[in-house]
């Protein structure tokens, strides 16, 4: 049944009007507050992200298999899936400043017991040609099967910690931005936390030339908690905490904007809906594809062409993989941002939809390029470009436009948990069918050929799966609307919420 259309936007009231609030004053409060948010999840990521940097490091101190690798990776990323899930009401709840200081604090302190954790070594590893002879002798009575599920529960609470940061930043950057700024806004964002992602791969290998692994581990924690003092006393939730008043941000009816942010309320602006749940199952798609490189790619290079964990820093091919990632990564938020904006009228769908189809090609590509170091660091480039165009527009502009102020840290939960719970299957899976595919004495890191077919598979299902959201736009009560064709009117996919009961 067709509903007739909604009627425009109320005019703002008088006293939270945008010509009051968009002075020059007001924006340079706006720019303090994401800037050093910005920076605050730049190091989230770079103490997320380093142990995948360094981990051929580790294991060969530890003489682990890419299976004991990819259980402990797993362990995080699916604890980060249910964590950010979860948290994600808790965050909308005591409000986003507070849960990233919390997630802050949590992060460097597990990041810096992991890195103690090389006390536990008497005597590292045997590793000849790639294969294991001995394991490390370790103290404290451990063996390796206990070190590794010692490992996996510490990443695990990292990545707990971890999940804080996500939710905390849609939730105070919903209340800063627009509907029609924030496809924008999310590609400048993504400037910020691929720093994070930059340092992790860059810097970290270069420390391992003059320093042991650990402290790949305690830079993060001690640049997590310089940031934790800089956000105590420069960041606000929202420009009233700042001075500046209500702020509309166009992603509320009026009925939603009088609500109060109740549990309830919450979980129905999210849950009871359609297109939040096709938004998650792309997400999962993303995940794949995302934590399937950014995971094993430096394995993949220190596996295929012989590069030793001290030398991989200086290794050319992946010198330049490693800086034009993330910087390919920045681009290609900034350029889906602002396609979705501008030539899709906010519609965030066609743009991921794209992107999905960039993913498979370059996962074609790798595979036809896996033993050549330029080519696939090429390839490589190509597809941080398209991950990034994706997922940023699904976890830094979808979650604000279907969460609303209000939900919107319940809704990140919901794409970004998706996305997580995707990526601990694609580190167990892809450790175990790389183990699957070794052949001692074959070619070296010939177990890398099957590598890319996994990814290619999720991103063409994503672009099937983004696509029955194609002509979807947030409406100003957080629903999907479809924009109909020849200018015509435009029509919720989904009823009105339904009132909150009287308590």
């Amino acid at each position: 049944m067709v509903t007739a259309p909604r009627p425009g936007p109320d005019p703002l009231p008088p006293s939270a009007s945008s010509a009051e609030l968009l002075t020059q004053e007001f924006r340079l409060r706006r720019f303090q507050n994401w800037f050093f948010l910005g920076l605050m999840y730049g190091f989230f990521y770079m103490s997320r992200y380093n142990f995948s940097a360094v981990q051929a490091a580790v294991a060969e101190q530890f003489g682990w298999s890419h299976a004991d690798y990819g259980s402990i990776l797993s362990a995080g990323l699916a604890t980060y899936g249910c964590a950010v899930f979860l948290n994600g009401p808790l965050a909308d709840r005591i409000g986003g400043k507070r849960a990233i200081l919390i997630g802050a604090a949590g992060a460097a302190i597990f990041n810096l017991l992991f890195g103690l954790c090389h006390l536990l070594i008497l005597k590292p590893a045997v590793v000849v040609g790639g294969q294991v002879v001995s394991h490390a002798e370790l103290g404290a009575g451990l063996n390796n099967t206990s070190v590794i599920a010692m490992f996996a529960v510490l990443w695990a609470c990292n990545h707990y910690f971890q999940s804080f940061g996500a939710l905390s930043i849609v939730k105070i950057n919903a209340a800063w931005f627009k509907v029609s700024e924030r496809g924008k806004f999310a590609g400048i964002f993504g400037i910020m936390i691929q720093t994070g992602r930059t340092l992790a791969f860059t810097l970290l290998p270069l420390l391992l030339r003059f320093l042991p692994w650990q402290y790949a581990f305690f830079v993060p924690a001690a640049f997590l908690t310089i940031m934790w003092v800089l956000c105590y006393f420069r960041v606000e939730n929202t420009p009233a905490q700042a001075g500046h008043g209500d702020f509309d941000t166009g992603d509320e009816s009026p009925d939603e904007a009088q609500a109060a942010d109740t549990i309830g309320f919450v979980l129905r602006k999210v849950f009871a809906r359609k297109a939040p749940w096709i938004i998650a199952l792309s997400s999962m798609c993303i995940g794949l594809v995302r934590h399937s490189i950014d995971h094993w790619y430096t394995r993949y290079i220190v596996a295929v062409f012989g590069v030793t964990a001290r030398t991989l820093g200086s290794f050319g091919p992946y010198q330049f993989a490693s800086v034009a990632m993330p910087i390919a990564a920045v681009i290609g938020g900034l350029v889906a941002g602002n396609a979705s904006d501008r030539l899709f009228q906010s519609r965030r769908a066609p743009v991921i939809f794209f992107a999905f189809l960039g993913m498979a090609a370059c996962m074609t590509g790798l595979r036809g390029t896996i033993h050549n170091a330029w080519g696939a660091a090429v390839v490589l480039v190509a597809v941080s470009f398209f991950v990034q165009s994706a997922h940023s527009l699904v976890g830094g502009a979808a979650s604000m436009d279907f969460g609303g102020r209000k939900a919107v840290a319940t809704a990140a939960g919901l794409f970004d948990g998706a996305q997580y719970l995707a990526g601990a299957l694609a580190g167990a899976g892809i450790g175990k069918l790389l183990e699957r595919y070794k052949q001692p004495g074959g070619l070296p890191g010939s177990e890398f050929e099957v590598w890319p077919f996994m990814p290619l598979f999720f991103s063409i299902l994503g672009a099937l799966i983004i696509s029955r959201l194609w002509n979807a736009l947030p409406g100003r009560g957080g629903h999907a609307a479809p924009i109909a064709k020849s200018g015509g009117p435009t029509y919720p996919l989904t009823a009105s919420l339904p009132a909150e009961p009287q308590r």
